[in-house]
Parts: C-alpha cells; structure tokens; sequence
C-alpha cells in the first residue's frame, strides 16, 4: 500500500524503523541553522554548501524546498543537488531518500551528536528551463535563490526555524539582497558576508544578486530606501539613461499613491541584465529576482516590451506576498500550495503592472491600450476557452506553468495572467460608470493591500475576502460578477471593461506597438488571428511554435514543431510569409508552403484570404472615455 507522508506526523525512518522526533505544534526549531554558501567557482558555475543543522539523537528528517514561493507549483530543483554528504561528530552517516516523497531524506543522529553537517553541490542550471530550473549564473554575475542551497528539518513552520546565512563572493563583486548584515561581520573568516539571522521564511524570500558590473541605483529613499540594483555580462548593459531612471522613481511613487501603504522595511530589485540568463521575474516581499536581456535599456524596442517587467514584481510586494491567497500561505515548502485564486494574485497584478507602466511614464498611455489589444486579441484567439474555464488555468497552475508550449491556446495555458488582467479592467471601468466617477479600483488597492502602513507579516485572503471588500467599494453583486467570468466558456474574450472604457477591439494589417516591439525582440512572428499560428523567426527559422485549433493553419494540416521551408516556391523568412498573406487577400490563390516535418517534406496549401490582422482599439463614438484615465499618473511629479 502506499504510504502517505503528512508533513507534521510521526515518521519511521525507512532503513531503521525508529520513531522520529515529533515537534509540539507549532514549536520553534531549538537552535540555529549556519548556512554558508561559496559562490566563486565561477568557471563551474556551481554553488558549495556548508550547513550545520542542531539535532538531538534519534530519528529525524530532512526537506529540500519543493513549492518554491512565485513558482506556484513543486518545482524544486532538487535534481541539481549533487554531493550530498551527511555528518556528525566528523563521521559520515548513513542516510535514505523516502520513496513516497523525493524531497524528504530520513537519518538517525548518532548519540552525543549536537547535530547534522551536510554538505552538498548545487549544479546551477544551464540554458532552458524557467524560474529557478532555469540558469541563474554566467561567468560575470549570480543570482542566489535561497531555497536551491538549504535542507531543513522536517515538522517545523519555516517562520519558526532560524537560519544564519554567509556567502562568499568573488573578491571584485558588486552583491545586493533583502538580507541585513550581521552586527558580527567581522568575525566571519575569510572575508565572507555574513548576514543577521533571520527565519528560514525571510531567508527564502530574500534572494542575493552578485556580479563583476553592478550598478545601483536609489529610486527613494523616503520614507524608506527603495534600490535598483543592476547586474550585466558587459559594463555598457548598465546604461540606464536619467529619463529611465526617473520612469522607476515614479513608479514608486505612483505604487505609494495607489497602496497608500508599504509593506516592507526597504526594497531591493535584483535585476539581471543578460542573455546568457533564462529570463523572467520572481516576486519576493522587500525584493524582486528580475532577468531580461542584455539590451533592455538600451534598445527601445526591448524596453518597449518588457515595460512591466518591475511595476509588475513590485505591486506583488502588496499583492501576492503581504496579502496573499490562502491556498498559497502554507506553513513550510513542503505542503502543497492551491492556486484556485491566481487570477487575483496574478491576473490582478497583471494588471495593476500594466497601468502603473503607464503611471509612471515607462509606456505611453497609447502603449497601454495597445497593451490591452494585445492582451485581448490573444484571449479571443484561444480555442481552449470553449471547454476550459478561466477558473481552471488557475487551479492546474502547478501543471500549466511547465507544459510546452505546443498546442498552448487550444489547451489553455496561464491564462489567468492575460484574461485576468482583462476581468479586473471589467471591474475596474464597473467601479467608475456606477459610482459616477467618483470611485474605481485604486480605492480597493487602499483598502484591501494598502492597509496597515509597515505591517510585513502576510494576511490571507479568500474569495470571499475580495468579494466583501469590492462590495464596500461598490455595491454590486461581485460574486456572481466574478463567477460569470472565472467559470464561462465562452468562445469569446470579456471585453466589456474595454468597451465600457469608451473604446473597442479592431484589427488591421499592421502591427500596434508593443507587437511589433516583442516580434522583433523575440524573433517571432504573431499570426495567431489571421493564419492562426505562431512562428519562431530565429533559429532554425520557420519553426511553428502553437497551431490554433480550427484556423486556416489547422485545416491545412499544420502542427506545432513543423518548420516552414518555403513560401509559393521561395525560401522562408517572415518578410515573405507577410506578403504573401497581403497578396493572398485580393487574389484567389491558396498560398503554397513547403513543410518540413521530421524526417518528411511537403506541400501544403492554405486558402485564406483575410490578410494580416492585428488588434488596435479604437474610439466608440458618443461614450465616456475611462481607460486612458486609468493609465493616468495619479502620484506628485
């Protein structure tokens, strides 16, 4: 029989049918962990731990991290731990991994032990892979993601076991984090960073940014320090221009005027300048973990696209870390999280990332509504919505966020990123026609995250949390309003909050801005709502990276992983594949493409004559304009 494991519950070890030590609930973990971590295998890219754990003799277990906050789902990299070595008292001691769960290791400490040294490797990740199964470190910078490099004792919240962490550093770099030195410092050999104890919550949630080119920058200082801290392969990667730097000033002050509170002591991003790192963004509670390519600030196309990047990390610190969903505060990493509300934790982030982009000048308020095209052009060419709702991208997020990307819009992917962020413009726009104008979602900003002014310990909510404090906003009856919405499978997007902000979704035969900007650095060609496909331009170019169910693409017999040869007779680039879906629309010739598919070429034919299509919203005669006046500043310049 299967055997389950609670995470709290009594233990036999698997090799010495011991009982193992069994902490009272809600017990603090006597003593405290040293952590130290060696960062200067550079060449190896490779972390060395050290790490001594207080243990009384007797069975005990150790965890690994598998639910990796942000990450919403078991993705642990234990995999890359190598090296492990378990002692005590100088000796090594035998030790078993449990075959139900991988992440659980059973030792028995020896007699007159004071506790546990292990030591291990940690492999940092190559190419591929996202969030921490993604690389993280190049010959010139690291990013530490705390919960790569720790074992902790089973049985113990992770807010009541203590940890002591040192870091050593190659002797030329720049480092940033959340973490506070410790008073000690100077006692630690051999010039590592020593950093105050903290609990192994605040440990986790505060990763460290190390490089050769740092670069910070303060964004505030008052009432308290907001850095952003920059690290690149190459010195001119950490250009920003002052105009750049004033875009991420005003962010934090346009967060203060939406929050009107603050829930952390100081605020560091961590932000990753390469193109030798996987690229994406982690939230963490005083900090961000944020990664995009070499030329973000200096290419106006890449800054374009990833805009939102920062003021979507950001507003997490309100959203998603101090006020959090239920189903995702557990009390250690080892409890399975519930996603079920992701479309407030992300989709509504999502969408405040977006409007305060445009608060703070780092888009355009046209850039934002080209923005919601976009977002909303996607969520009316996604297939899947006719037998997934919204609700269950949520709840699959733990699947969802590592799935392929082949066939993503007829199966659904995290959609409650992009569809959330459109039901909160519903909300929102709702909010102003009914209250005249007088209130809208800023003031539900202040009273459901903004409160309690320097509080740090998260707060849970449930859905009907939200409700309740929507309703003291605006009457109205949210729960059906949201229910409608997380649970329809309609084939259509919902786009009344656009329409209700006096605007609405067209398409032509040239891209808006920010599709443009992400085909180009992306090296990808978005034909989703023409063709119906999505294909890579880089290499091997012609690559088709999503094939939407039922489009003129589908029909003809593509599928996702074919590539592209040739366009009516003609070698593939994008350029050509365009005009021949420009031409196509005023003759009546299928276009011809050469397929290559595995080991097998052939020719298909695609008769489709409706020319490129891309979205662009427009004015609706005769209405109230509400969505550029979302995307106004609303902060003191």
């Amino acid at each position: 029989m299967k055997r389950s494991l609670a995470p709290f519950g009594t233990l036999l070890l698997a090799f010495g049918a011991q009982a193992a030590n069994v902490p009272a609930p809600g017990a603090a973990y006597p003593g405290t962990i040293n952590l130290g971590v060696d960062l200067r295998d550079t060449a190896h890219k490779v972390f060395r731990v050290q790490e001594f754990i207080p243990a009384a003799p007797g069975a005990m277990d150790l965890l690994y991290p598998q639910w990796t906050p942000g990450e919403h789902g078991p993705t642990g990299p234990i995999a890359n731990v190598s090296g492990l070595v378990i002692s005590a008292n100088g000796q090594p001691l035998a030790w078993r991994r449990d075959l139900d769960d991988m992440y659980r290791i059973h030792i028995d400490v020896p007699a007159g032990a004071k506790g546990l040294d292990v030591s291990f490797v940690f492999l940092s990740p190559g190419p591929g892979g996202i969030f921490g199964a993604g690389a993280s470190a190049t010959p010139a910078l690291t990013v530490l993601e705390w919960n790569q490099v720790v074992f902790y004792p089973a049985g113990y919240d992770a807010r009541k076991v203590t940890v002591e962490p040192t870091i050593s550093l190659p002797a030329d770099w720049g480092w940033a984090t959340a973490l506070e030195p410790s008073a000690d410092k100077d006692k630690t050999p051999g010039g590592a960073l020593r950093f105050a104890p903290v609990s192994l919550e605040t440990l986790v949630d505060s990763p460290l940014g190390t490089g050769r080119h740092f670069r910070q920058i303060a964004l505030s200082d008052s009432p308290v320090p907001v850095r952003l801290n920059l690290f690149a392969d190459r010195p001119e990667n950490l250009l920003a221009t002052e105009e750049q730097i004033h875009q991420q000033q005003r962010l934090v002050r346009e967060a203060a005027a939406l929050f009107g509170a603050r829930h952390y002591r100081h605020y560091d991003f961590l932000f990753v300048l390469s193109d030798m790192t996987a690229h994406f963004g982690l939230e963490h509670h005083e900090s961000s973990d944020d990664r995009l390519g070499a030329e973000y600030f200096t290419d106006p196309d890449y800054y374009l696209s990833g805009g939102s990047l920062l003021s979507h990390e950001y507003t997490h610190s309100w959203n998603g870390k101090f006020r959090r969903p239920a189903g995702l505060l557990t009390p250690n990493y080892n409890v399975p999280m519930k996603g079920d509300l992701l479309w407030v934790y992300e989709g509504l982030t999502t969408y405040w990332g977006e409007v305060l982009a445009a608060r703070s000048g780092a888009r355009s308020v046209a850039q934002f509504r080209d923005v919601m095209a976009d977002t909303a052009a996607e969520m009316e060419y996604t297939p899947g919505r006719t037998w997934r709702p919204l609700q269950d991208t949520a709840d699959e997020a733990q699947i969802l966020y590592t799935s392929a990307g082949a066939w993503r819009r007829s199966r659904r992917s995290v959609d409650f990123y992009p569809e959330g962020s459109l039901v909160w413009l519903d909300a929102d726009t709702l909010i102003r026609e009914a209250s005249h104008g007088e209130r809208s979602l800023d003031d539900f900003a202040r009273a459901f995250f903004g409160q309690n002014d320097g509080e740090v310990t998260p707060r849970p909510y449930t859905f009907e949390d939200v409700v309740a404090a929507l309703d003291k906003v605006q009457h109205y009856d949210w729960a059906n309003f949201l229910r409608a919405r997380l649970d329809s499978k309609s084939p259509s997007a919902p786009l009344d909050g656009i329409v209700r902000g006096g605007w609405k979704l067209v398409y032509t035969d040239e891209p808006n801005s920010v599709i443009k900007a992400r085909e180009k650095v992306r090296k990808s060609l978005d034909l989703a709502s023409s063709l119906g496909l999505e294909v890579d331009a880089g290499e091997p170019a012609g690559r088709l990276g999503d094939v939407l169910w039922k489009s003129p693409a589908f029909e003809a017999g593509l599928a996702p992983g074919m590539r592209l040869v040739a366009v009516n007779g003609t070698r593939f680039t994008p350029e050509l594949l365009k005009d021949a879906i420009k031409n196509a629309k005023s003759g009546s010739q299928a276009m011809e493409l050469l397929v290559e598919d595995f080991d097998q070429f052939r020719t298909v034919k695609i008769d489709y004559h409706g020319g490129l299509r891309y979205p662009h919203l427009v004015r609706i005669d005769n209405t109230d304009e509400r969505l550029d006046a979302i995307a106004h500043a609303r902060a003191a310049k």
